[in-house]
């Protein structure tokens, strides 16, 4: 790795979603041509207005890249039965390539009682068990597109990682163990870390590379980062005055490491790429299955 610097290099993502977006509207024209148009569902329960504000963002940029996109809002008082009688019915439309659960959902309906009725084919976002376990065995699957999405980052920045130590701060079935899967499957060798692991410091210090997704606003500082160490910075908390802060304290964490992704503009645009390349590769498979 490079020395540290007082002006980490920014990571962004803007240049990297819009190649993504420019390969998703390509492939959906493709397939619009040939009678199968991509079509994205969301479905949403909540009366949360940043998540209302990101299903909103989210199909505005599906609609940009030529694909449609259906909005299924059950409301604050929906039921898990109600959810998943939605999911099962999306999932057995042939007209629905891609089906996201959105997230918060209502108190008392627990995420993991219904990611098993979205499709494989269709779960674009990577939250069904047999997509996990499929990620696991290293079969095709999708994975979750925000874990994919600090690959792809990597990647188009071009940080090496066969061979590299990283450290993954958190371990949620979304990012923290999706990552450290696809991070093993590039030859990294992955330390998994959280926010009750005794001593964080010490341990995230031993990383090549970092990624920091534990959602807790400012948790890595730069007394947490190896000198030259790359972080790629997950968090999206929101703050008082509606903007996000990323789980890194960036202004600390930039005076050690050598790259740095921001918060917003970094990760998060790569994912929602993703998702809606996801859901034009699922339509695609989809028509090669009807031949």
């Amino acid at each position: 790795m490079s020395e540290p610097s007082t002006a980490a290099r920014t990571l962004s993502g803007k240049q990297l979603a819009a190649e993504l977006r420019t390969r998703t509207a390509r492939l959906a024209a493709e397939l619009t041509e040939a009678g199968i148009p991509p079509r994205l569902a969301i479905v949403s329960a909540t009366e949360d207005e940043s998540s209302a504000w990101y299903v909103r963002s989210l199909a505005r940029a599906a609609q940009k890249s030529g694909l449609l996109c259906t909005l299924v809002d059950l409301g604050p008082q929906a039921t898990t039965d109600g959810l998943r009688g939605t999911l099962e019915r999306l999932g057995a439309d042939p007209e629905v390539h891609g089906i996201i659960l959105q997230t918060p959902l209502p108190p008392g309906v627990v995420t993991e009682d219904l990611t098993s009725s979205i499709p494989p084919a269709k779960d674009v976002d990577g939250a069904n068990p047999v997509s996990l376990g499929r990620l696991l065995a290293g079969l095709p699957a999708f994975a979750p597109a925000t874990a994919e999405a600090v690959l792809a980052l990597l990647d188009h920045h071009a940080v090496p990682l066969s061979g590299r130590h990283a450290v993954v701060v958190g371990r949620s079935t979304v990012v923290g163990k999706p990552v450290s899967l696809l991070l093993l499957a590039r030859d990294a060798t992955v330390t998994v870390s959280h926010s009750r692991t005794p001593d964080l410091a010490a341990t995230t210090r031993s990383g090549d590379i970092l990624v920091a997704a534990a959602g807790r606003a400012g948790l890595i500082t730069g007394e947490h980062v190896r000198p030259g160490a790359v972080v790629v910075d997950v968090g999206t908390n929101p703050t008082p005055d509606g903007g996000l802060a990323g789980d890194a304290d960036a202004a600390t964490v930039a005076a050690t490491a050598s790259a740095l992704t921001p918060v917003p503009g970094g990760v998060g645009p790569v994912t929602t790429a993703l998702l809606l390349l996801h859901t034009a590769e699922a339509a695609r498979a989809a028509g090669e299955a009807r031949r």
